[in-house]
């Protein structure tokens, strides 16, 4: 059997190796999205460029480059910055969030998440 093709593409940027393993599985398994993975806000702009995925899952809390960074540049791109934003983060804080959405976030979803119903709640914020 050959498994079919996937119908859409996201990057997903967060410096934690499990965090990372645990939602390339669920995106690639149960919404059948091909998943491109960055550990740093830098990777995530190198692979913007070169993939153009139709949506971004963020992590805040990086190293190299924080989040309100990595959106700042992105939004800085007239072409990159169409591109939608889904948060994911333990980082809760309501002025952030606020700070994040004013920069053109489509929403937040909260570490420690379901995996089961990521896929979901991914396809509910971005109405696909």
């Amino acid at each position: 059997m050959v498994k079919a093709s996937f119908n859409k593409t996201l990057l997903l940027i967060d410096d934690e190796y499990l965090i990372r393993q645990i939602v390339q599985v669920c995106l690639e398994n149960l919404g059948n999205w091909k998943t491109i993975i960055a550990t740093s806000g830098k990777e995530g702009l190198t692979a913007i460029a070169k993939t153009k995925p139709d949506a971004i899952l963020l992590d805040i809390m990086m190293p190299d480059m924080n989040g309100f960074d990595f959106l700042e540049q992105l939004q800085a791109d007239v072409e990159l910055s169409t591109i939608p934003v889904i948060l994911l983060t333990a980082c809760t804080n309501l002025l952030n969030y606020q700070a994040l959405l004013a920069l053109g976030c489509k929403g937040a979803i909260a570490k420690p998440f379901d995996p089961l119903t990521l896929v979901s709640q991914i396809s509910y914020i971005l109405d696909w």
